[in-house]
């Protein structure tokens, strides 16, 4: 039988704890957000845009993801249980119909992004062990079924990932309470390795090499509007996480007020980073050298590089060392909110019902993180610029898109709604958000390609949930029976 979504602001889920605060949450977004990502892009946002102005990726993309930060606010606000924009999108399209096949087709998409998320983060950790290890090896070129001719990762560097995805599902395996409070550890890690690059990067800042732009470098040319709209899509890639408190909703103490914080707090604190972080390694190294590392092995590494030159070989090695602990914290904070998200599409009788198990002990989802953790370790196989790309054109077409959208939809259908927090000059940033991410999507060279491959996803989506809500007598096929009652 199905379930209808709860919508009560304060409904608290009977198996699950509020366990996790306002601090707790902003750092395990915190930690999601950070990742491995920003160490690995910055050649690629220099390379796409061909000078220090690429900073603009940054700034530009800070200011598009706190508009949609303000979206998943204002929903994780009103419907606070586990799920995110699973719970979302059945709530703002009707739980009984449109919203069941568009909350199926998040977990269907779900099924692929969110272990490519997590993957992302364990291939990175696993190339920056490539600097303590070189032996580990590069990118072959296979051919698989369907797929055709593509790169992946050697195997010693793919085990090392699945590694790490292996650990995470392991320290996960407990009560939400304890995950609470190793989640803060993880955290001072991360932040002491920011804090270290930043120093680094500041005491020997040297503003010409910071600002050497080219000529016509902000010249309004197609060349600058596609190297843009690559740039955002990488950048747009390091912000993501900062709804990850949305996705445990159903375990966040006061979630009216630490839900909106969270997000906000998460995504300024981070923007902040990322931007003194970059402007400080570009008055280090000429940017032109960075540019130069984006499609070589060099790439795989620049930050413990970046320290070796400054510091010498040791320093390099303690680089490697506190990147791959951030890295490895991103993969935990990503496994966490993803694996509640199938449990709380099963108690709603949209996916199988085995992932709505509880772990009879610590009270959490342990089948959902599981096959969650499986998955990712698939992906660890692939290359980490095409792990990327397929993840955020998938997650904007099927999620994001549909989510900004509703976001206005659900305030025409359902006024009365108990909001804690509401977007700020709505509906402005929503509208922001829904530009930004198209021109995401297609101001990009060869933007076709993921494209395809999201549509596809899409169409057998489709398929699946018509045969199977045939077979069940759901939504667009109930009887008249069921439509009465």
């Amino acid at each position: 039988t199905e379930v209808p979504v709860s919508t009560d602001a304060n409904d608290a889920e009977p198996q699950l704890i509020r366990g996790v605060g306002l601090w707790g949450a902003t750092t395990l977004n915190m930690i999601d957000m950070i990742g491995v990502g920003p160490f690995i892009t910055i050649p690629l946002i220099i390379a796409a845009m061909g000078g220090p102005q690429a900073m603009l990726g940054w700034i530009l993309g800070a200011l598009l993801v706190i508009c949609d930060g303000l979206v998943w606010a204002e929903l994780g606000a009103a419907l606070p249980g586990s799920g995110g924009s699973y719970r979302y999108l059945a709530e703002i399209y009707g739980a009984r119909k449109l919203g069941r096949l568009m909350s199926f087709l998040f977990i269907w998409q779900l099924t692929f992004s969110a272990p490519l998320s997590i993957a992302s983060g364990s291939i990175g950790l696993a190339q920056y062990a490539t600097y303590i290890f070189p032996e580990l090896g590069h990118e072959t070129r296979v051919t698989l079924p369907m797929l055709g001719s593509v790169e992946i990762n050697a195997i010693p560097v793919a085990l090392v990932a699945i590694a790490a995805v292996g650990l995470a599902v392991f320290l996960l395996y407990r009560r939400i309470t304890l995950i609470e409070r190793l989640s803060k550890f993880l955290w001072v890690g991360v932040m002491l390795t920011i804090a270290w690059i930043i120093t680094a990067g500041v005491t020997h800042f040297d503003p010409k090499l910071a600002f050497d732009f080219p000529p016509g470098a902000f010249t309004l040319r197609p060349e600058f509007f596609t190297g843009l709209g690559a740039a955002l899509l990488v950048s747009v890639y390091d912000y993501w996480g900062y709804y990850n408190v949305c996705f445990f909703g159903g375990e966040v103490k006061d979630p009216g007020r630490t839900i909106p914080r969270a997000v906000l707090l998460s995504i300024l604190f981070v923007a902040i980073i990322y931007i003194v972080m970059n402007i400080s390694i570009l008055g280090v190294i000429p940017w032109r050298e960075f540019a130069g590392t984006a499609n070589t092995p060099a790439q795989r590494y620049v930050i413990s590089s970046f320290m070796e030159r400054l510091y010498g070989p040791r320093a390099g090695l303690v680089a490697t060392a506190l990147i791959m602990w951030t890295a490895f914290a991103s993969v935990f904070s990503l496994l966490l909110g993803y694996s509640r998200v199938p449990f709380a599409a099963a108690r709603d009788g949209n996916y199988f019902r085995i992932f709505a198990k509880v772990h009879p002990r610590h009270r959490f989802p342990h089948v959902s993180l599981l096959v969650m953790g499986a998955i990712a370790t698939l992906f660890c196989f692939f290359r980490l610029a095409d792990v990327i790309a397929a993840l955020v054109v998938i997650r904007i077409l099927v999620q994001f898109l549909a989510q900004i959208v509703g976001v206005i939809v659900l305030r025409v259908r359902r006024p009365d709604l108990p909001r804690p927090f509401r977007i700020w000059l709505y509906p402005l940033p929503a509208l922001v958000a829904l530009g930004g991410f198209i021109y995401v999507l297609i101001s990009r060279k060869n933007f076709l390609r993921e494209i395809r491959y999201a549509a596809v996803l899409v169409v057998v989506g489709l398929i699946v949930y018509f045969i199977r809500s045939r077979m069940r007598r759901e939504w667009p096929f109930q009887t008249t029976e069921q439509i009465q009652a």
